[in-house]
């Protein structure tokens, strides 16, 4: 009886050491889309063969990991079919997976995303997966279907895809339904799959972002980015609280918050010179010379993917007219990174902001808020700091010796940054010091376009063929 006494003692505090305090990456980009992991301590040295402690194959898709307890959760896209595949923890085995069915594919560039590019949450209970070609889907940690929220098939601007992710808060699932036409944010209720409300979004261009919160004055707020706008909304009703005009025209990016503040950091082509195609370049394809690209005219060129992102009236060619209302359209924007105070309420002006930055901004990957600072990395491998409170420059656009575009976002633990560059090298810094610090590079030769997940001593790596994680 002793022995046995014992032997479920060890069993219970074995048990405790694995699955101690944050045992989780609920969403995208961990808790609360932060990037940050208070307890994690992965390696700095790892690498495919190095510290590898199991690597998976996965079909592809752009989503993190979401990680809680012994189960890993992805979304899928296999070519055909949509999925929510579940996998373990220790070894990485597939434990299950599960079809989204969409009646029709959204529109997405197959060199830039994914249908499956929104990572899934979970609460511990339930995982919720958002596809936009279909809508939200529930499921328990078995696999067992709870609901489904069918949507129309997402029109995304420019045809790139979905990009944002769910949200679980409040006893709600937050999703981005931003989209070239009317625009919203929507909650559905998440033990039922109803609709709690939805916000409508009529001054604001689409984002590709994903809703965050922040408790500001007292209130649960839902802060989402979109082009030209930054917007709160209240948790509860949905109602709108305020506004920060401003932004890039187009906004790929989540904003974080911390120190008090909440920060935004975006880019977008078009406001900088030889950023974006003029009518004068395109022109040379027009083969009849009748003043209009047509799609066969560009097959074979670099631009024939990006045809229906020129198309602005959507009338099945580009033209001049359609070239100077886009470049008309990107001019509204401002690239920036703001540092936004709490409590604020309606059209917020420049008196809201505790600090704002013009370089060094990002594209794609979102803003990181690390031991009171502001990291940022931008296409070309090139890294920025900044005080948190105040916004002074640690550094500012320097090299991190891995160059190409960026995607996936910065995250970090045990006063590390972890950055993957989207042809696959993962450089890991020190998150102090007056210069980016170089610990390590890792070399996965492959594209890397999903964020990493730090959990304990473990770092989970999506690349796009596979799963990995490493620990030391």
């Amino acid at each position: 009886m002793k022995v046995k006494t014992l032997f479920l003692t060890l069993c219970f505090v074995v048990h405790t050491a694995l699955f101690a305090a944050e045992t989780w990456w609920p969403q995208f980009r961990g808790p609360n889309a932060s990037g940050v992991s208070d307890t994690a301590k992965p390696p700095v040295e790892f690498g495919p063969g190095k510290n590898q402690l199991w690597k998976n194959i996965v079909p592809s898709g752009a989503s993190s990991p979401c990680v809680w307890g012994d189960r890993i959760f992805l979304t899928t896209f296999d070519g055909k079919k949509l999925e929510t595949h579940c996998y373990a923890r220790r070894d990485g085995k597939l434990l299950w997976k599960r079809p989204a069915p969409a009646g029709q594919l959204e529109e997405f560039h197959a060199t830039e995303g994914s249908p499956a590019a929104s990572t899934p949450a979970t609460d511990g209970k339930t995982v919720i997966s958002y596809f936009g070609s279909s809508g939200l889907v529930a499921h328990d940690f078995s696999g067992k279907e709870l609901w489904q929220h069918k949507l129309p098939t997402i029109q995304s601007p420019g045809s790139f895809g979905s990009g944002g992710s769910p949200v679980l808060a409040g006893g709600v699932v937050l999703v981005n339904r931003d989209q070239a036409g009317p625009c919203s944010l929507l909650a559905v209720d998440l033990k039922t799959g109803k609709k709690a409300w939805e916000a409508p979004r009529t001054d604001v261009g689409p984002g590709f972002g994903t809703p965050i919160l922040w408790k500001s004055a007292g209130v649960d707020e839902v802060v989402m980015s979109g082009s030209i706008k930054l917007k709160a909304y209240d948790l509860k009703t949905g109602a709108e609280r305020w506004s920060l005009a401003g932004l890039p025209s187009f906004t790929c990016t989540t904003p974080v918050v911390g120190d008090g503040l909440l920060f935004f950091a975006g880019w977008a082509p078009g406001k900088e010179a030889n950023t974006m195609p003029t009518w004068a370049g395109m022109s040379q394809m027009d083969k009849n010379k009748d003043g209009a690209l047509t799609p066969d005219e560009m097959k074979g060129t670099e631009m024939e993917s990006f045809f229906r992102s020129l198309d602005v009236n959507r009338d099945g060619k580009i033209t001049k007219e359609d070239m100077d209302a886009l470049a008309a359209n990107m001019a509204k924007g401002e690239n920036v990174l703001v540092a936004v105070k709490p409590g604020g309420k309606g059209e917020l002006s420049e008196d809201a902001l505790a600090w704002k930055q013009t370089r060094g901004l990002p594209y794609v990957p979102s803003a990181l808020h690390y031991r009171g600072r502001v990291f940022l990395v931008k296409d070309g491998g090139l890294a920025s700091s900044f005080d948190a409170k105040t916004g002074k420059v640690h550094y500012q656009q320097e090299r991190l010796n891995a160059i190409g575009s960026y995607y996936a976002s910065p995250v970090a633990a045990d006063g590390r940054i972890y950055v993957a560059s989207l042809n696959g090298k993962v450089t890991v810094l020190d998150a102090g010091g007056d210069a980016p610090k170089i610990l390590h590079q890792a070399e996965f030769s492959e594209r890397i376009s999903a964020s990493p997940a730090l959990v304990e001593n473990v770092i989970y790596v999506r690349t796009l063929t596979a799963l990995y994680a490493f620990v030391k």
